[in-house]
C-alpha cells in the first residue's frame, strides 16, 4: 500500500517507496536531516538558522554513536555534561543545542511527517523525544553572558582609540601600504561604538547607508545609519533599523574616511562595501575581532573587553549621559527594554554622583523654609 505524499519534510517526499537503500541507515538519517530542513524553509527559517541546527544534532548523533530510532535521554544527559564539563560551552550555549536536538525529535515523532512509522518498518524502532525538563537546563535568569564581559570606561576607549590612531601614524611615516588597512580598522572600531552596532552589522554596512537626518542638519549626509543586517529574530530574516548619529565626532570620523581615505583601497571604488578588504569586496567578521584582540592584548586591557564591549559601552555612556532609555532601546534595536537594561553597566562614578543628587536634594528640601513639621 502506497503511502500519502505528505506535507514538507515527510518521509514520503525523502524517501522512495520500494527502493532497496545500500546504506539504510546512514541513508534514512540523511533523509530525516533533509526532511527537517524542508520543514524549517516551509516555516520561513533562515538559511544560517536552519544550517546550525542542522549540524548541532549531527554532533549529538556522532556523540551517541547511533541514529535517532537509537536515542535515549541518556545519551543526552552524556553529551550536555560533556559540553560543559570537558569544552567549557556556556550555559546558553547549552541550552540552546538541547532546544535543536528537542525540535529535531518534535519533528521526527510527529504523525504528520510518518518517520515514526518508517523507522518502525525498517529498523523495528522508531525516534522518541529524548529532551526533557528533568534532563536539560532551565532558563532561570535574563543574563546568562559570561560575567567577565563588561563596557569599556570612557578613559578605556579613549586609549583604545588613540592607539589605533597611533598605529596608522606610525605606519604611513614609515612609508608602509598598510596604513590604510590600519585606518580602515580605526575607523571601524569608532563607528561600531558611535553607532552601538554588532560585529556583523559593522561589517556588512555599505556607503549608501548612511544619509541626512532632516530633524539634524547638523550631521549632514551622516546624520543616521541604516542597519539592514540587524540581529534576527527567532531564525528569520535580518532584522533592520536605522540608528540616528548623536555625536558630531562620529559623523566627522565617517566622513574622512569615506571621501579622504577609502578611496584609495585597492578595492574602494569599485566595492560598495563601507568597508573594503585588502584581497576582497569586503572585510569579514573575524578580521575585525582579530585587530581588535591585538590592540587589547598590546594595551594590556582584559579579555572581559570584546567587541560587543562597545556596544555595551554605547548603551552605558548614552545612558550616564542622560539619554531618555526608550530611545537607546531604538537606537541599538532592542525589542525588549529589559535587554537594554543588561547592557547599562554604569560606572561607580556615575552611580556616586547619582547618589550625591539625591542627598543633596533631599537636605536642601529638610532645609527648606517653611517646611512642614
Amino acid at each position: 500500500m502506497g503511502r500519502r505524499s505528505g506535507v514538507p519534510g515527510s518521509a514520503a517526499l525523502h524517501l522512495v517507496d520500494g527502493v532497496a537503500l545500500l546504506r539504510p541507515e546512514e541513508q534514512v538519517f540523511a533523509a530525516m536531516l533533509d526532511g527537517w530542513r524542508a520543514q524549517q524553509l516551509a516555516r520561513n527559517l533562515a538559511f544560517t538558522t536552519i544550517d546550525k541546527r542542522l549540524n548541532v544534532v549531527r554532533a549529538f548523533a556522532a556523540h551517541a554513536d547511533g541514529y535517532p530510532w537509537a536515542w535515549r535521554p541518556q545519551m543526552l544527559d552524556e553529551w550536555l555534561g560533556d559540553l560543559r564539563a570537558v569544552r567549557r560551552l556556556h550555559r546558553s550555549t547549552i541550552r540552546n543545542y538541547s532546544t535543536c536536538v528537542a525540535a529535531f525529535c518534535d519533528y521526527t515523532t510527529s504523525p504528520a511527517y510518518e518517520w515514526v512509522t518508517e523507522c518502525e518498518r525498517r529498523f523495528g524502532a522508531h525516534p522518541v523525544q529524548v529532551v526533557h525538563d528533568w534532563n536539560t537546563a532551565v532558563h532561570v535568569q535574563d543574563a546568562e553572558g559570561d560575567p567577565a564581559r563588561r563596557a569599556f570606561t570612557v578613559d578605556e576607549l579613549q586609549t583604545l582609540f588613540d592607539y589605533a590612531d597611533d598605529q596608522v601614524a606610525r605606519a604611513r611615516a614609515a612609508g608602509r601600504k598598510g596604513w590604510l588597512a590600519l585606518f580602515r580598522d580605526a575607523t571601524l572600531l569608532k563607528v561600531a561604538y558611535g553607532f552601538g552596532l554588532r560585529r556583523t552589522e559593522v561589517a556588512m554596512l555599505d556607503v549608501v547607508d548612511f544619509g541626512a537626518n532632516p530633524h539634524a542638519d547638523e550631521f549632514g549626509e551622516f546624520g543616521l545609519c541604516r542597519v539592514r543586517f540587524g540581529k534576527a529574530n527567532k531564525g528569520s530574516a535580518p532584522k533592520p533599523r536605522t540608528v540616528l548619529t548623536v555625536w558630531s565626532w562620529t559623523m566627522e570620523v565617517v566622513e574622512q574616511w569615506v571621501r579622504d581615505v577609502r578611496p584609495l583601497m585597492p578595492a574602494g571604488p569599485g566595492s560598495p562595501a563601507l568597508w573594503p578588504s585588502e584581497r576582497g569586496e569586503r572585510i569579514t567578521v573575524s578580521a575585525v575581532n582579530k585587530r581588535l584582540t591585538e590592540y587589547r592584548t598590546a594595551l594590556g586591557l582584559g579579555p572581559g573587553l570584546d567587541f560587543h564591549s562597545l556596544r555595551r559601552s554605547y548603551v552605558t555612556h548614552l545612558i550616564e549621559a542622560g539619554w531618555d532609555p526608550p530611545f537607546v532601546q531604538q537606537q541599538v534595536g532592542h525589542e525588549h527594554a529589559s535587554t537594554t537594561s543588561i547592557y547599562t553597566c554604569v560606572s561607580s562614578d556615575f552611580r556616586t554622583r547619582t547618589l550625591r543628587r539625591v542627598l543633596d536634594a533631599t537636605m536642601q528640601a529638610a532645609v527648606r523654609p517653611g517646611r512642614m513639621a
